[in-house]
């Protein structure tokens, strides 16, 4: 068995990896990194390829797979959750519309691999020639995750992106693989420690209620798929006694999200959640909401568009409203601007932040503890790639498992071929 590192290598974005197995070739992921100029994986030809597997929705794993589909005739199957497919549907028909940039595909090429769609169901094994792959449940969002890759004695185990915690939404990621021989691993918080969920809950929850009950605006910008849904779960649990509203993506994200309640957690309480919250669809309303005591959670997680860029604006006004910061700031982001100067420039405008500002550990990764925790668990003597990471959370990881567990671990680079 061959895996070529196609993306993801010290990095975190574009996320892909080529099985080889006997003449049978399965890709794993096929993601964008969205930087002002979008990177791309390695180029792979679909017709050397037999099927192409999506973790998760989230761009970076999927973002790039209709580049596979621009041939209407192709064999080509996509292999996901069916929730992964519709998300992955609204993620990358709105990279499309906002695109300002070169995309190596277009609307209907997204469409041509929602035709090729093969629906897989956790714990269902699906062949692929004398391959086999077998879907697990990864805790970091609805419908995703890992995958086991079997073929001629050799197993494969790729995390995806996984969380062994699980949320206020979702499970624990199913971490029940028996022996494996390669272990290809996400690393993006294995030197870091993230808060407690818990702590962090609370935390939010009593800032939200200092914020509103000062007769201020609560500000929660968070990622449409997932978090913008786990932050309205959280008040909830709390008994949140004030108004919350919801708007943008997150609105159709909820929308599919209760479609699927075998994959929550709890789906009556995720319903009772949602339906809770009031729904803000116009522009009238939106411009009244975003003056009365409340919380409102609206996308871009990072601030760097969608209807989160109004409320920042109207909310950066006052100083008794407040903002919290739920999702990953990357750098260059209006969001990252907004932590470290309290203020953020949309079209050449600066604009001062007079609102509080304070972010919240809400992670969908597992952080350095439970990594280790995963490797704990390890069963047989597998080579393991960590990839998703920065430069130093690959390569220091994988060092520090070759010195805890004796496993020949490296963190490989951009068009490095492993075999096991």
């Amino acid at each position: 068995m061959k895996v070529t590192t196609l993306g993801a290598a010290r990095e975190v974005g574009r996320s892909a990896f080529l099985v080889n197995s006997n003449n049978t070739n399965i890709l794993l992921d096929y993601g964008v990194l969205l930087k002002k100029e979008p990177l791309f994986p390695i180029k792979v030809s679909p017709n050397e390829i037999d099927a192409v597997v999506i973790t998760h929705a989230h761009l970076d794993h999927s973002g790039c797979v209709p580049s596979l589909f621009l041939d209407e005739n192709t064999s080509l199957e996509a292999l996901a959750t069916m929730p992964t497919f519709e998300l992955s549907q609204l993620l990358i028909q709105d990279m499309i519309k906002i695109s300002g940039f070169y995309l190596p595909f277009q609307y209907h090429d997204m469409m041509n691999m929602l035709n090729h769609a093969r629906h897989i169901d956790y714990r269902k094994s699906h062949n692929i020639r004398d391959t086999t792959i077998t879907f697990h449940e990864s805790g970091h969002v609805i419908g995703g995750s890992t995958v086991l890759v079997e073929n001629d004695e050799k197993r494969l185990f790729y995390t995806g992106d996984m969380n062994t915690r699980g949320s206020k939404v979702l499970r624990p990621a199913d971490l029940d693989i028996g022996e494996i021989d390669m272990l290809i691993i996400e690393s993006t918080y294995s030197q870091a420690e993230q808060v407690p969920r818990d702590q962090s809950e609370r935390e939010l929850v009593k800032y939200a209620k200092e914020v509103v009950e000062r007769n201020g605006v609560f500000f929660i910008p968070a990622f449409s798929v997932e978090r913008a849904q786990e932050i309205a779960c959280v008040l909830k649990t709390y008994d949140f006694p004030y108004k919350i509203a919801m708007d943008g993506m997150a609105l159709k994200t909820n929308d599919i999200m209760l479609r699927y309640p075998k994959y929550l957690r709890d789906s009556k309480m995720f319903r009772s959640s949602i339906e809770d919250v009031e729904r803000i669809t116009s522009w009238h309303r939106r411009k009244r909401v975003v003056k009365e005591p409340g919380v409102i959670i609206s996308p871009a997680g990072m601030l760097v568009g969608g209807t989160a860029v109004f409320y920042i604006e109207e909310i950066c006004k006052s100083q008794y409203n407040g903002i919290a910061l739920v999702s990953y700031q990357g750098e260059g982001t209006p969001g990252r601007s907004l932590l470290d100067k309290r203020q953020v420039t949309y079209n050449g405008r600066t604009i001062k932040c007079l609102a509080e500002v304070n972010r919240f550990d809400f992670s969908g990764h597992n952080s350095r503890t439970e990594l280790f925790e995963i490797l704990d668990k390890v069963k047989g003597d597998p080579q393991v790639l960590t990839v998703h990471g920065d430069n130093l959370s690959c390569t220091k990881f994988a060092e520090e498992i070759v010195e805890k567990y004796g496993y020949r671990a490296h963190a490989p680079e951009a068009g490095e071929v492993t075999t096991v």
